[in-house]
């Protein structure tokens, strides 16, 4: 996440009317729109129009909402985006923050994915995305720089960073495991050690303590849905369950076990529960069961997916409904397969989108009363730590896959590339691409555009 300047006279600036829903609506429309730059650059977009510009929320309970929704599974921007649109007009606002926030994107990527596979077999096309995987590669790297500066602050992190790598690339422990036993291994540690293990990655004690429309509407007793009722966890879970997992459940019944529609609802319902760590993180295990184990992409079309997501506002995450539009566009029977793949894109949207409202509707009024919970941000920073490790090995499989044009299994399962078969031009284009992010300091969309610009260029030069 950017820092968060302390503002010293915010003890002299009024605090503003809470927002009518009206006003909440147009201001999350905006911010669905201009989202770009992944998490970290959606949630400064929040915090300078919600808490600079507006002051709807203050910065202590900003950044309190940010670390619950840095514990949950799935896409933190959007969580935490959910949960002001609920403290401000309880469900109905956490509804349309959420959907605003996803929908652009939604629609940007659907549109994409049907151009993909309609002219992605054009020279000119494939010439385009040739250069987009150079630059993609080079996003990854600075995810993992950007991350690790964050995150590794002492030698515990980084042990912990590398144990991760070595347990997802050398032993093939599964994901969701893996952050079990970092999450676990940060609990125990805040006991042990508490000063290597204490520090959260958001909670910051220096932050100025201004108020802002919520804290004040809080004061008055104008915020009763934020105090659990005694039937509201049954409730939630009564209502949210069955939507979320209703329509696989239907969809297993009437196409069976094994059709493309059940797979896709299955694994990306899975996906919902243990992608901690946001997109970055859980790329590297999509990829594999999509490319590997269901043969719905090959694996330079993942790489593809993730170019496209980059260019989309919204979350990240938004490259699962690639990868199910791609798998039931080349599985759609008796369907038009771009009928088909955008049936698959709406589902995966639905497994992948509902479980965000499930937890945070459930969650938010229970964790509205801990307010610096020194175990919960110890488990955070040992997460965020074995990310780093994960993102690590995702930057390899991509390096492998974009600079490479044959890879290998050994024996114990680990992928490594055929030397002789290295793709010069492509090894150069992510080297330029990398310079231009990580030295030059170019902005992401821009090294998309430049880099897909090298790639017709190069394709042209033959």
């Amino acid at each position: 996440m950017t820092a968060l300047v302390p503002d010293n006279k915010a003890g002299t600036v009024p605090v503003p009317a809470a927002p009518t829903f009206t006003e909440a609506v147009k201001v999350w429309a905006k911010i669905g729109l201009l989202s770009f730059g992944g998490p970290a650059g959606q949630i400064a977009l929040m915090h300078k129009e919600l808490v600079e510009e507006r002051r709807w929320i203050g910065e202590r309970r900003f950044l309190h909402a940010l670390n619950y929704c840095m514990l949950l599974p799935g896409p933190e921007a959007q969580q935490l985006a959910i949960y002001i649109g609920w403290l401000l007009h309880r469900t109905a606002g956490g509804l349309v923050a959420g959907i605003l926030f996803v929908l652009p994107g939604a629609l940007v990527m659907l549109a994409l994915s049907s151009l993909y596979v309609l002219y992605g077999d054009v020279p000119l096309v494939a010439a385009l995305f040739f250069g987009v995987k150079a630059a993609v590669l080079a996003i990854v790297v600075e995810a993992v720089v950007r991350i690790s500066r964050r995150a590794l602050k002492n030698r515990v992190m980084v042990s912990i960073a590398v144990a991760a790598f070595i347990a997802i690339y050398a032993l093939n422990v599964p994901f969701p495991l893996i952050v079990l036993l970092a999450g676990l291994t940060g609990w125990l540690g805040d006991r042990i050690a508490p000063a290597l293990f204490s520090g959260s990655a958001h909670g910051k004690d220096d932050v100025a303590d201004f108020k802002g429309a919520v804290d004040l509407m809080f004061e008055r007793g104008e915020l009763a849905h934020v105090k659990p009722t005694r039937w509201h966890a049954p409730r939630t879970v009564a209502i949210w369950l069955p939507l979320w997992l209703g329509p696989v459940l239907l969809i297993w019944w009437f196409t069976g076990s094994a059709s493309v529609w059940t797979e896709i609802g299955r694994f990306f319902s899975l996906m919902a529960v243990v992608t901690f760590g946001g997109a970055y993180a859980v790329l590297a295990y999509v990829a594999q069961a999509a490319v590997q184990s269901f043969g719905w992409l090959a694996p330079g079309e993942m790489v593809d997916g993730l170019g496209l997501a980059e260019t989309t506002p919204g979350p990240l995450i938004l490259v699962l409904q690639f990868v199910g539009f791609i798998a039931a566009f080349r599985h759609s029977g008796s369907l038009d397969p771009l009928v088909a793949g955008s049936l698959g894109a709406l589902l995966t949207l639905w497994v992948t989108f509902t479980p965000c409202f499930f937890w945070i509707f459930l969650g938010a009024p229970y964790i509205e009363a801990l307010r610096g919970n020194k175990a919960l941000s110890a488990a955070l920073g040992a997460i965020t730590a074995a990310v780093v490790g994960v993102i690590m090995n995702l930057a390899l499989w991509f390096a492998l896959h974009v600079i490479f044009r044959e890879v290998r299994a050994t024996g114990l399962g680990m992928n490594v590339p055929v030397l002789s078969s290295i793709d010069w031009r492509a090894a150069l284009l992510s080297v330029a691409a990398m310079v231009a992010i990580l030295k030059l300091k170019v902005g992401m969309l821009p090294t998309l555009a430049l880099s897909a610009l090298a790639g017709i260029l190069l394709a042209a030069a033959g």
